[in-house]
């Protein structure tokens, strides 16, 4: 099976990220945005049809955004991706939009950048289309520059992409534009979702993003002063730091659900409710880190988190803790002789007071639980 071309980046165990890429470039585009990403996610940047190093042949005359959205899941299916988070320019933010309405079980957050829910009706692209069947790239690479960025500003690299795209497929890409208007479908999108504007943007300008900020709730906008079209090209520190803070908010509500999965809604909510303003950053740091990444990493069970936590506590005496992760463990499903038999192991590795001291907090436990029910959900 053909695929999209693509290039991955960061731990293979990190939430993985999807960016998409604008008609005209490939995943050069996010040179200077993706390697930061890729400190927290697992980053996949693909290429589109007859762009980069993409097949050709993957789309013909009169594609639509949905073909180009199933080759996005096809990819990430290729790549044992379930749920992932993205971020496109443009066309890119087009294919992002549909995944959202329509396949919002595959998305946990969505960015859209210098892109629109429709793309000025369908006259410019078919005559588009019709120009670069005819006469090849070269006409409209010539004024990449103008659409792209501010004047005196330019990425000979991508100008250079644009000039090496298939004909057929850049025409075919045209087509998918001249098609969508996602607009009567927005109020149903409920992913997370981010808006980044170029100020300056003579393509997508910043009402484009705004009407879609409106209808999407929840939604937030940000607009990047001296910015065109390509934004994470012109201005990848602005786009950077609007991603992060986006993202990075994604895993904190992750986090936050497998910590009531694993602590239960109690325990949480008291935590909660101690929260101050001087204990805040530190509760955003366990839900985001503790909870939203290393919990959430498929590698190890809960089962065998649960374990190795345990041992982790008893072998640093937190009893305090021991006691939290003792019911935690019952929640991620080990049994009471298990729970004995991780800590008779670390009698040996840890020494037999701590042992002792680990078996008592757990008997107290585990007689709470015989007195109240069992804890673990149905």
């Amino acid at each position: 099976m053909k695929l999209l071309n693509h290039r991955t980046e960061g731990s293979a165990t990190a939430p993985p990220l999807l960016l998409g890429p604008s008609l005209g470039t490939s995943y050069a585009l996010w040179d200077r945005v993706a390697p930061d990403l890729s400190v927290t996610h697992r980053v996949v940047r693909w290429d589109l049809p007859g762009h980069g190093g993409s097949p050709a042949d993957l789309i013909g005359p009169g594609a639509t955004v949905a073909d180009l959205a199933a080759l996005v899941l096809e990819l990430a299916d290729s790549l044992g991706i379930e749920r992932f988070s993205y971020a496109g320019v443009s066309l890119g933010g087009a294919v992002g939009l549909h995944l959202a309405v329509h396949h919002p079980e595959r998305l946990s957050s969505l960015a859209v950048i210098c892109s629109s829910a429709h793309f000025n009706g369908s006259k410019p692209w078919e005559e588009r289309a019709e120009l670069v069947r005819r006469e090849g790239l070269a006409p409209v690479a010539a004024t990449a520059d103008t659409r792209w960025f501010t004047a005196g500003f330019t990425v000979p690299e991508l100008v250079e992409d644009h000039r090496g795209a298939d004909p057929e497929a850049y025409a075919a890409c045209c087509d998918a534009l001249a098609a969508f208007d996602i607009r009567d479908r927005l109020s149903s999108l409920t992913v997370p979702t981010l808006l980044i504007a170029g100020r300056e943007d003579p393509a997508t300008p910043p009402a484009h993003l705004r009407e879609i900020a409106d209808a999407v709730q929840g939604a937030a906008l940000v607009e990047i002063p001296g910015a065109s079209h390509l934004a994470p090209a012109q201005c990848p520190e602005a786009v950077l730091t609007a991603l992060r803070t986006h993202f990075s908010a994604g895993g904190a509500r992750r986090g936050m659900e497998v910590r009531r999965q694993v602590l239960g809604d109690a325990h949480v909510d008291r935590a909660q409710a101690r929260q101050s303003p001087f204990t805040a950053r530190f509760q955003d740091f366990i839900s985001r880190y503790a909870w939203g990444e290393i919990w959430t990493d498929t590698t190890l069970t809960r089962r065998e988190r649960s374990m190795i936590t345990l041992t982790a506590l008893v072998a640093h005496g937190h009893y305090d803790e021991l006691a939290m992760h003792v019911r935690a463990a019952r929640r991620n499903g080990l049994t009471p002789e298990e729970i004995g038999a991780v800590l008779l192991q670390t009698a040996v590795y840890c020494g037999v007071p701590a042992a002792n001291s680990a078996f008592a907090v757990a008997q107290r436990v585990l007689a709470e639980e015989d007195t109240e029910g069992d804890p673990r959900p149905e």
